[in-house]
C-alpha cells in the first residue's frame, strides 16, 4: 500500500523517516556521495518544523519510508504572488519505478494550489537525466522569461557560518 502525506514533524516516526532518507539521497552520487553530518541528522526535523513556511511530504510503502519532498515557499515579485520551490525530491533505491516520485509532486502541486501559489519551481541536475524525465513528464521545463536571454541558471555562494563544520557539498 502506497500512502503519500503532509509530514508531521512531531511524530518520531517521521522525522526519523526524514533523516533516514535525506542520508540515502546525500551518500548517492546525485546528492554528492557523502552522508548528512552528525548535525543535520540530530536537528533537521527539529529546524525544518521552525520554519512555518517548509512543507515535508513522505512516502510510505506498505508502512516503510520510501520517498520525500521538501518544499520551501518563496516568493514571485513578477505575479505579486507566493511560489512553491521544491528543494529535494527523493525516492529510495528499492522503490524506484513505481510512480512515487509523480505522487509526491501531486501532492505538492497541491499544497501549491491551496496556498495560492503562482508557480512551482525546482533545480535538478544537469546530469540527472532520470530525474529530468520524471519533471518533464508532470509539466516542468527550463525557466526563461525572454527565449532570445536563455534559460535561468541556479547559481550558488556557500557562506561559512554556524556551528556546522562539516558541510555537506549537495546542500
Amino acid at each position: 500500500m502506497i500512502e503519500i502525506i503532509e509530514a508531521d514533524l512531531s511524530l518520531t516516526t517521521h522525522a526519523e523517516a526524514i533523516v533516514h532518507l535525506m542520508d540515502e539521497y546525500a551518500l548517492d552520487p546525485m546528492g554528492g556521495g557523502q552522508g548528512l553530518s552528525d548535525y543535520v541528522k540530530q536537528n533537521l526535523p527539529t529546524e525544518l518544523a521552525k520554519r512555518k513556511t517548509a512543507h515535508v511530504i513522505l512516502a510510505f510503502v506498505d508502512a516503510k519510508p520510501a520517498g520525500l519532498v521538501v518544499c520551501l515557499e518563496g516568493f514571485s515579485t513578477f505575479a505579486c504572488k507566493p511560489l512553491l520551490n521544491i528543494h529535494d525530491v527523493i525516492v529510495s533505491l528499492p522503490y524506484r519505478g513505481r510512480g512515487l516520485s509523480k505522487l509526491l509532486l501531486e501532492k505538492a502541486e497541491a499544497i501549491a494550489v491551496s496556498l495560492d501559489c503562482c508557480k512551482l519551481t525546482l533545480e535538478v541536475l544537469e546530469g540527472n537525466h532520470v530525474a529530468q524525465s520524471a519533471y518533464k513528464a508532470c509539466g516542468f521545463s527550463g525557466y526563461e522569461l525572454n527565449p532570445q536571454m536563455g534559460k535561468a541558471l541556479f547559481w550558488e555562494k556557500k557562506l561559512e557560518q554556524g556551528t556546522d563544520k562539516s558541510k555537506n557539498p549537495s546542500n
